[in-house]
């Protein structure tokens, strides 16, 4: 499948059941990044909005770029009240953008999807001097519970490519050759979410990898999530425990 298309049919899945980022990450980027009220921002492959919906309520300027348009549509319909705030067609590769039209770029959650030397090329084209690029993934926790452990058991065992578009597949190194050298940074964070079944159920089909309706591996998972639900859940609850990871500097 085209990554750019990958989330059309779960946009609605997407915003009820994709977690925000933790206030105190946002605090960060204003108060140690450098980010301000009136900071022009692109936030590429913004999808639905999520990130964008957060800074613009500091009041900066939100360029949000996004190739898939359900994706795009779903942020428009959210945030275009807001006169700060523009949503374009374009990718990380190529964003129609002017030459050094922003101060900041903010990839959240969309990173892993990008041509890294494509994106490399562009963002170093659209950014301002001294402009900053900041890559944000919530890393859901895989281990330390048994619920942790046996859901992403069950991710590898249904999911139709989990582990070729997991985004922890972007390495340390690979970061490191994304920015110039020695100008990376990184701080992380926590959130957490708690889920019913049906949230539970919502929130893995949101995942570009769960296999849909119609599936042949989708009845077993569902009931296995079930089964792992039953087993796992305290007064009807799980939860998914994330760690926030910032990574930012010059490209």
């Amino acid at each position: 499948m085209n990554n750019k298309e990958r989330f059309s049919d779960r946009v609605d899945s997407y915003l009820k059941y994709r977690p925000s980022y933790p206030e105190e990450a946002i605090d960060y980027l204003y108060d140690h990044v450098g980010l301000r009220s009136n900071s022009r921002i692109a936030d590429i492959g913004a999808g639905t909005g999520i990130f964008s919906k957060l800074i613009l309520e500091r009041r900066s300027y939100v360029i949000a770029v996004e190739p898939n348009e359900a994706m795009r549509a779903a942020s428009e319909q959210m945030l275009n009240k807001n006169s700060n705030f523009q949503a374009i067609s374009g990718s990380a590769e190529s964003t129609g953008l002017p030459d050094q039209s922003v101060e900041f770029i903010v990839c959240a959650q969309a990173f892993h999807w990008f041509d890294r030397s494509g994106a490399q090329a562009e963002f170093r084209r659209i950014l301002q001097p001294g402009g900053k690029v900041i890559l944000i993934w919530n890393t859901r926790l895989t281990n330390g519970t048994p619920f942790r452990e046996e859901y992403d058991d069950l991710l590898h065992t249904y999911g139709t490519d989990y582990k070729k578009v997991n985004h922890k597949n972007v390495s340390q190194t690979m970061l490191q050759s994304f920015f110039k050298e020695v100008t990376m940074h990184e701080e992380r964070f926590r959130i957490s979410q708690e889920f019913d079944f049906e949230s539970l159920r919502g929130r893995l089909l949101s995942s570009s990898y769960s296999p849909v309706p119609g599936h042949p591996h989708y009845i077993p998972m569902m009931k296995e999530l079930r089964n792992l639900f039953d087993r796992t859940n305290k007064d009807g609850i799980v939860h998914f425990d994330y760690e926030t990871e910032i990574f930012w500097g010059e490209v």
